[in-house]
């Protein structure tokens, strides 16, 4: 079988209602016609769209952590799918890739097709990294298109109220599209009615200029009332992925969520050089480095690209919640786990379902990452302790793995290992 023969995904057994149902039960926890249900409600229907065209956890975290080798399989929330294709450069056995959200298993699907069957790097990198050419279009209708499911093809082929394709987004700045790109677009507008232009900072020379235009143009952004004001109110952050649960969890004890988003975009825009880190270039260019040798997620490197596509059928993505994709797999059966921040939105029965799930399936030594809203760990206190105590918390190590996430945009960052010595 071919490289490319290997891409052809059957569409899920699920249909587009049966989604929805699915996702709604994920974020919804209170009477709809409550006032957080109703809360809930507006975030579940924003967040069935394209959300992330890119993930936000810093992948070279993620494996320095997850220390994948040879022979693992790993199951992973499958997001933008960045790091689960970066994940293919540590050789691992299986990359299955779970997502609520249909746009995104749309989104990896096409994303595995284009690796396969676009004739070389650079008209990958064309459709992902500078991802604003037409050529895009016509490369998906020659090289893509027969190679994707049915239920893929018709998301990308449908037409929106403007008239156009989905897929001519690819064809349209990608990184300005979906609910993240929409909200960072919105914060630009914003910074500018304050006469401040956000992608200046992409012209300091060093971490000590990118300070300084931080701490004169974009901090007192934050004292504004009419920013604080917006910020105050949970909807404002849905197009950060934030549902309502996670709201709380990120404005901490102080409630005061100007000072954590301030201090958050701070790392961001301070904490490393921007020749490493792809995260700010996103948030500040709304784009990547138009640079040659511009910092970019492992998978769209060049260096790396043949390793990606020659490994890339190893990786599979479907439409499932966690909990019920690993509850259909043998004891066992797992070496490791990415949860994202999945966990920030979940009540105490559903955390103590996954855990269930994750702990009959995980080989002994597996490892478990995720991220949360706020510092601490959410587990201890809510997750069964007959459950829990079967894992090691490495606290040090995940304290000193969070300091080094480029993204920022976490409060922790967390690796449990089943039966593990601290560390």
């Amino acid at each position: 079988m071919s490289v490319a023969e290997t891409y052809r995904a059957e569409p899920d057994p699920v249909s587009s209602k049966q989604a929805r149902k699915r996702l709604h039960g994920a974020v919804r926890q209170n009477s709809a016609f409550s006032r957080k249900g109703l809360s809930e409600r507006l975030f579940a229907q924003v967040f069935s769209g394209l959300v992330y065209p890119q993930i936000w956890e810093d992948p070279d975290v993620d494996m320095a952590a997850l220390e994948i080798g040879p022979g693992h399989r790993i199951v992973t929330i499958a997001s933008g799918g960045c790091n689960a294709l970066s994940y293919l450069l540590a050789d691992p056995a299986r990359i299955e890739a779970v997502d609520l959200n249909r746009a995104h298993v749309a989104f990896n699907r096409l994303k595995l097709a284009a690796l396969a069957n676009l004739p070389d790097y650079e008209a990958f990198y064309r459709f992902y990294g500078s991802a604003d050419d037409r050529a895009n279009t016509r490369a998906y209708e020659r090289f893509v298109r027969p190679h994707l499911d049915v239920g893929s093809r018709d998301y990308w082929e449908k037409r929106r109220l403007t008239g156009q394709r989905r897929i001519s987004i690819f064809s349209r700045r990608l990184y300005r599209h979906g609910l993240l790109g929409t909200f960072i677009g919105m914060g630009h507008r914003v910074a500018r009615i304050y006469g401040i232009d956000p992608r200046r900072l992409l012209d300091a020379g060093s971490i000590e200029d990118q300070r300084r235009f931080f701490d004169e143009a974009i901090s007192p952004l934050f004292d504004k009332r009419m920013v604080r004001w917006a910020i105050r109110r949970k909807s404002s952050l849905f197009g950060l992925g934030i549902p309502p649960q996670q709201y709380d969890a990120l404005a901490g004890a102080s409630g005061d969520m100007a000072a954590v988003l301030r201090g958050r975009l701070e790392k961001l825009a301070c904490g490393f050089p921007l020749a490493d880190n792809y995260f700010a270039w996103q948030a500040f260019g709304r784009g990547y480095s138009p640079a040659a040798g511009g910092p970019l997620p492992p998978y769209l490197s060049r260096i790396n690209f043949e390793a990606v596509r020659a490994r890339a059928g190893r990786m599979s993505v479907v439409n499932a919640s966690y909990t019920e994709f690993l509850a259909a797999k043998p004891a066992a059966s797992v070496d490791r786990f990415i949860l994202l921040d999945a966990q920030d939105w979940m009540s105490d029965d559903q955390l103590n379902d996954l855990w269930r799930e994750i702990t009959r399936t995980a080989v002994q030594g597996a490892r478990v990452i995720f991220r949360t809203a706020g510092e601490e760990s959410i587990l201890p206190g809510r997750v069964d302790d007959a459950v829990l105590k079967r894992w090691v918390y490495r606290q040090e190590q995940s304290r000193e793995l969070h300091k080094r996430d480029r993204s920022s945009i976490y409060g922790g960052f967390h690796l449990y290992v089943l039966g593990g010595e601290a560390a």
